[in-house]
């Protein structure tokens, strides 16, 4: 009986190019939605940009232009790079839509009608240089717990302690480097806790979520859940909440409703019934594939807005690991941070969709795509196994038979073998067990290179009367090729089309198993994959390395994790409380003279500074050092600048980089010199090692 699905993958953010650890997960789900199709069932994939908050706003400020140019840009980018790699979505559309903006507020105005939404005064970090109240991640501190250093505002990465901004010892602002200061706020909460029981029941009725995933559901239920911010302070790109003026939805409210927003657009250009996949009683299936790191807000949150406001809560939620790459986390420096269009520029998509499909499985791991292994693995299983079968076969049907496969099977009990794999294999693939799924395709290709090996069509074709037997045996290779790219068409889509095309038959379905290909021509063989060539990857990987760029060119915290498809923050090459060497030659610390000091107009702490760093190269400089340097005994000194650092635009102009300065700045600042009593001073532009 054919299946209503419905499937969602997290929405990527739009202030960055997709990345290789995006692509685990949207490859995730579109082997598992083509594997649905391919079975006859209707399966719908639908995604969308997030495209709010205040990391797009602050990109957006920096790069000058309106966020919603931004998020148009970033979202084309996107488009294309899922394009590229075939993720086959029905539907890629924007958290920043008239059908999300419908959505939020009919939801925001049921939960509310339903008591499900207090106003609370709270106390909030606020940044006096930039003007705006500062999300968690825009926050910098000791942990309260741990006393580990240099933690952001809501979690701990080194115990794992999760906590407020208010409670971080000694915070700064990312943006600015000041001190936050405390400002009260009429804020917007949705009680998660009047729905505990319904997600009690939600969890232990199973299926819903993977086990490792119910377990940590437990916990958060041992600890209380806790009410949940769901306002933010203008300024604030995205969408306002009725009757409450200059308080805007917190993204992670719009967010998840993007899935039933892009849901709504497909059915408004398509004239589907929007409510036969999202009423309470809708027999239709629904998944959400996510990583791992947005669990909590998949999990409880959706859940209990959806029921709150009267829509119907997932069949199940799917959460993956991230990529790692060489056994390490993603890093710039080494050239292993590798985005979407990188990789395109060099190799083979459907190279890494198989590679991450050998590799998956139904759990939450962690996987890893190593280099090396990439290129033994693709080169040993596609191009040396699979397409090989085809290459060994095609050239004696071509030259010998016009092009005509024999009427009948040389091995029909092998045929058969291969068929009756079918069931196992299709199992794998529904349970998401990829890698399990590949291991057993390979095990049919080498025991269909074993049957080539032994009938030997090369000698058949040099000796006289066996003309029957090599038409036959070339053509049962051939078959079982095709059984081969059948059970790979959901990972291999490219190369699937272009088999059909080869064989003239298709598009393939899963019933087309049982149906063998007999007495009829085929086209000409055409190489359907190449060898993977080392020095490409190597070439990958200094391509990516010479991408390296400061992390706050995105608006965004250096190692932080993304938001959206759920894939973690760089590798930070170092130990907990560590700076690597790469860290410090990421920075281009050059010797400059200051040419001008002078105040800026409505900034108590900022001086305006013209510096020189060599060879007419010019910079202003908005520091913050206004207390403890007259602008007259500026003027003509040497200092060490920063200067690969992104122009910051500030509410009193840019800033192209940045003095370095030591002391806290509550206790006194003290302008980073060069010895400038040796006989020959350093020259503006020496850089600092």
């Amino acid at each position: 009986m054919a299946r209503e699905i419905l499937v969602t993958s997290a929405l990527p953010y739009a202030n960055g190019p997709l990345h290789l650890g995006h692509l685990v997960e949207y490859v995730q789900t579109d082997v598992w939605v083509r594997f649905q199709r391919l079975r006859g069932h209707r399966c719908l994939y639908v995604c969308a940009d997030d495209a709010h908050g205040t990391p797009i706003m602050l990109r957006a400020r920096q790069e000058g232009i309106p966020p919603e140019a931004l998020i148009e840009r970033v979202g084309r980018e996107h488009r294309e790079d899922f394009a590229a790699f075939r993720i086959g979505f029905d539907q890629y559309h924007s958290t920043h839509s008239e059908e999300n903006r419908e959505l939020a507020e009919l939801i925001y105005r049921r939960l509310k009608a339903g008591g499900h939404i207090v106003e609370r005064v709270v106390r909030q970090a606020y940044d006096p240089e930039e003007g705006l109240f500062l999300p968690d991640r825009y926050i910098r501190g000791t942990c309260p717990r741990c006393g580990t250093p240099e933690q952001y505002g809501d979690s701990c990465e080194a115990c794992g302690a999760t906590y407020s901004a208010t409670e971080l010892k000694d915070p700064v602002s990312v943006l600015s480097g000041v001190r936050p200061v405390e400002r009260e706020s009429v804020h917007y909460f949705f009680r998660l806790r009047d729905f505990e029981p319904m997600l009690r029941r939600w969890v232990a009725e199973g299926g819903h979520l993977q086990p490792e995933v119910a377990r940590k559901l437990q916990e958060w239920f041992d600890q209380g859940l806790q009410d949940w911010d769901i306002s933010r302070d203008a300024p604030y790109f995205g969408f306002e909440i009725p009757d409450a003026p200059g308080k805007y939805f917190y993204v992670w409210l719009d967010a998840p409703i993007g899935y039933m927003a892009s849901f709504k657009a497909w059915c408004r250009r398509t004239g589907a019934d929007f409510d036969a996949f999202w009423r309470p009683d809708s027999q239709a299936e629904l998944y959400h594939f996510i990583g791992k790191d947005i669990v909590y807000f998949h999990a409880l949150f959706w859940p209990a807005m959806l029921e709150g406001a009267g829509f119907r809560k997932p069949t199940a939620i799917f959460a993956h690991g991230f990529l790692t790459v060489n056994g390490q986390k993603m890093s710039k420096s080494r050239g292993t941070f590798i985005t979407a269009r990188r990789y395109l520029e060099h190799l083979d998509p459907e190279a890494l969709r198989y590679y991450l499909a050998a590799k998956l499985g139904p759990g939450v791991e962690d996987l890893d795509l190593n280099l090396e292994d990439f290129v033994q693995r693709v080169n040993s299983d596609l191009v040396g196994k699979v397409v090989n079968i085809a290459a060994r076969c095609a050239g004696f049907i071509t030259r010998g038979f016009e092009g005509r496969l024999a009427e009948g099977l040389e091995a029909p009990a092998l045929q058969e073998a291969f068929v009756a794999e079918g069931e196992a294999i299709a199992r794998l693939y529904e349970g998401r067990a990829y890698g399990q799924a590949m291991r057993a395709i390979m095990a049919l290709a080498d025991r269909a290179n074993r049957y080539i090996d032994e009938a030997r069509p090369w000698v058949l074709a040099r000796e006289g009367g066996q003309e029957a037997r090599l038409q036959a045996v070339c053509t049962q290779g051939l078959n079982l090729f095709r059984l081969l790219m059948i059970y790979l068409k959901p990972v291999l889509p490219r190369i699937a089309e272009e088999a059909e095309a080869f064989l003239a038959d298709g598009p393939w379905t899963w019933e087309d198993l049982g149906r063998p290909l007999l007495g009829r021509a085929i086209r000409p063989y055409r190489p359907l994959m190449t060898r993977l060539d080392p020095a490409r990857v190597q070439a990958l990987v200094a391509a990516s390395r010479e991408d390296l760029a400061p992390r706050r060119a995105d608006g965004g915290a250096p190692g932080r994790p993304g938001r959206g498809g759920g894939q973690g923050g760089l590798e930070r090459e170092a130990p907990q409380g560590y700076a690597s060497l790469q860290d410090l030659e990421r920075l281009d610390l050059r010797v400059a003279r200051i040419l001008k000091a002078e105040p800026v107009e409505g900034a108590d702490r900022l001086l305006r500074l013209v510096v020189e760093l060599g060879r007419g190269d010019r910079r202003t400089v908005l520091a913050g050092i206004r207390g403890a340097y007259r602008p007259e005994e500026l003027v003509g000194r040497l200092t060490v600048v920063a200067a690969n650092l992104p122009p910051r635009k500030m509410r009193f102009g840019t800033s192209e980089a940045m003095v370095l300065a030591a002391g806290s700045g509550r206790g006194g600042l003290w302008l980073l010199t060069p010895d400038e009593h040796r006989p020959h001073a350093p020259e503006p532009g020496t850089p600092v090692r």
